[in-house]
């Protein structure tokens, strides 16, 4: 596949993802897009083109470590969502590097441990019910009054997923599959996302998004694990196919549930 076109299906996607997120936080809620920001989006999208660009096998091996560094993508929330509780000047800028220099600190941690597959199971599940114990007490807030969007609104929603997606793609051009992992759980859809509504609406619906990751989290857990095993078997093609089918598994049971407890 020539690389005029892989641009151009990165960037299409992308600007999919994240418009159709952030419309989403508009339209149903802030807390459905949270939990939706943890379905496998931007690993989806840098995994898959891992495989086509360098192989199965890469891809495989790199979706383990995308595992593990989910662990520093919630990291990043977390340190997002402290840092815009406590800054009052530049609070979508501090909290942004913050996060980002968090992310980087927690990945180079986690690339000093010799993982396996049982590690990178285990580690980002406690960081997810860690995470769902920390945000229990935030407050799900829907948006009340939407923002009018023009073409200038859109493409700037579209620009930042463009520019992550794009960047963290290349990764696997200049290092092994390990880092390239670890960079793949890069929050790359759901940081553009909190940067729209924060900087569109507020940091209080940023937190709502915020307090409903981990639980989407598990869902890119899922389709990680199912990434590592399927695509040295079964291509990248119907790999992904059977990895985004255990994925919305997850999400169709766990709403299942919630309804048949929320009834009780």
């Amino acid at each position: 596949m020539v690389p005029e076109l892989l641009f151009l299906i990165k960037l299409i996607v992308a600007i999919a993802f994240v418009i159709g997120l952030s419309l989403l936080a508009e339209n149903v809620s802030p807390k459905v897009a949270g939990v939706l920001s943890g379905y496998p989006t931007g690993s989806a999208i840098t995994l898959f083109f891992f495989g086509l660009e360098v192989n199965p096998e890469f891809a495989a091996t790199s979706a383990v470590y995308n595992m593990i560094g989910l662990s520093a993508a919630l990291s990043f929330v977390f340190i997002y969502y402290i840092a815009s509780k406590y800054f009052k000047k530049y609070n979508i800028l501090f909290s942004s590097l913050f996060a980002i220099l968090g992310y980087l600190a927690i990945i180079g941690l986690l690339h000093l441990i010799e993982i396996n597959k049982y590690i990178a199971i285990v580690i980002p599940i406690a960081f997810s019910l860690l995470c769902v114990y920390l945000f229990k007490d935030i407050k799900n807030i829907n948006i009340q009054t939407k923002a009018k969007l023009n073409y200038k609104i859109l493409f700037v929603r579209a620009f930042f997923a463009a520019l992550i997606i794009l960047l963290i793609t290349t990764v696997p051009k200049f290092v092994g599959p390990s880092w390239a992992g670890l960079f793949s759980a890069f929050p790359t859809t759901l940081f553009p996302l909190m940067l729209i509504i924060h900087f569109t609406y507020s940091k209080e619906h940023v937190h709502t998004i915020i307090k409903n990751v981990p639980i989407g989290m598990f869902s890119l857990i899922i389709y990680s694990l199912s990434i590592s095993i399927v695509y040295p078997l079964y291509g990248i093609y119907l790999g992904t196919i059977i990895s985004f089918g255990a994925a919305t598994l997850y999400l169709i049971v766990y709403n299942k549930i919630k309804s048949a407890i929320s009834k009780h």
